[in-house]
């Protein structure tokens, strides 16, 4: 059942939400003075302005350890469950999701984690499950890193299972599955009105995308452009439908340099992204990503290191609010339903995007006044 009282589900043809605010730095890889710091009154305030200009949801990354460089890029980040707790008692209509990586929590204690901010916050609660990537957080916990995205995926299918389960069911069971063994297991209390809180999950493999279509309300997946994403979108679509019967909501991520000017906008983004990047967190997180292993000419290379810098890779939306709200409009004319936005610094950035970019998507259909 989709939940008419979780804002993910609301009438607006295009989302908007916020992501990565619960990191140091935010997504732009920067020394800027001005950067992000993601204190918890920071982070509350941002929240409150959120839901009062009527962006959906706040998604966070579950981060462990930073990327090093002059700034140690999101060495220092809110753990979202908390935060997620802590944000959804503060608002009234956001939608704020946690980010749990399943192979550091036990799905009994995740699944009575989660029910109980469910009910904290009337059921504006999400959950984004992440199968793991990122070999230096393993180590941390002195966990292997499976190699093959394979064995990922399975074990993050059986943890979601078995929290389905304990939410869905009103016995206790025992489970003897490849990764968990489990006597009678359960969950007191289950989810508000015994519906399941949105799920979604950024997966670009195929294992990660097939994922999301069984399970998943929304996928999240990086954009190049909005014309190649056109054709991902449907691919995405059509797997999850003609597969699993299921419809699945496709989202992509941006960054935002929103001015009153397009020169404006592209000299600031230059200031942060190419004067004052953080070289040293940029190389260590396109390493990470694989980056280098692929055979780029030198000038992509060179472009994805600004575009790193600039909003860790991901989509930017650079000029003046005009041109931001046509590519916004271009985006959902390819097929996605939603977005996630960044700026350097949220909390001084969101109130003019808001004002002067949000009324130019209600006048274009996307959203309701």
């Amino acid at each position: 059942m989709r939940r008419p009282f979780n804002a993910m589900f609301n009438q607006n043809a295009f989302k908007l939400g916020l992501f990565s605010p619960n990191c140091s730095g935010g997504m732009a890889v920067t020394t800027v003075p001005e950067r992000w710091d993601a204190s918890w009154a920071n982070n509350l305030a941002l929240a409150q302005l959120a839901d009062a200009t009527g962006i959906e949801f706040i998604l966070p990354i579950a981060r462990w350890t930073g990327y090093g460089g002059d700034t140690d890029f999101q060495g220092d980040s809110l753990e979202t469950i908390t935060w997620a707790a802590g944000l959804l008692a503060h608002t009234q209509r956001l939608s704020v999701f946690a980010t749990a990586h399943a192979s550091f929590l036990h799905p009994l204690m995740a699944a009575k984690q989660f029910a109980t901010i469910d009910h904290l916050s009337g059921g504006r609660f999400g959950l984004n499950i992440v199968c793991g990537w990122n070999q230096p957080e393993y180590q941390m916990f002195g966990l292997d890193l499976p190699s093959d995205h394979g064995t990922r995926y399975r074990y993050g299918q059986e943890w979601w299972d078995i929290i389905r389960q304990t939410w869905q069911t009103e016995l206790p069971f025992d489970w003897d599955g490849e990764f968990f063994q489990l006597k009678n297991a359960r969950c007191r209390p289950q989810p508000v009105a015994r519906s399941l809180p949105p799920l979604m999950n950024a997966g670009s493999s195929r294992e990660g995308r097939e994922f999301a279509a069984r399970n998943c309300d929304f996928l999240f997946t990086v954009m190049i452009n909005p014309e190649t994403g056109r054709e991902d979108v449907r691919h995405i679509r059509e797997v999850a439908a003609q597969q699993y019967q299921r419809a699945l909501e496709v989202f992509t991520t941006t960054y935002v340099v929103c001015r009153p000017s397009r020169r404006e906008a592209e000299e600031y983004h230059h200031y942060y992204a190419v004067e004052r990047a953080d070289t040293a967190g940029v190389e260590r997180l396109m390493a990470l990503q694989g980056m280098y292993a692929q055979s780029f000419p030198q000038e992509m290379i060179d472009a994805l290191r600004v575009q790193f810098a600039g909003g860790h890779g991901v989509y930017p939306l650079i000029g003046d609010p005009d041109f931001i709200a046509e590519e916004i409009s271009r985006i959902h004319a390819a097929g996605f339903a939603g977005a996630t936005l960044a700026f350097v610094n949220y909390l001084t950035e969101l109130p003019y995007f808001a004002e002067e970019v949000l009324p130019r998507l209600v006048s274009r259909g996307l959203r309701i006044a």
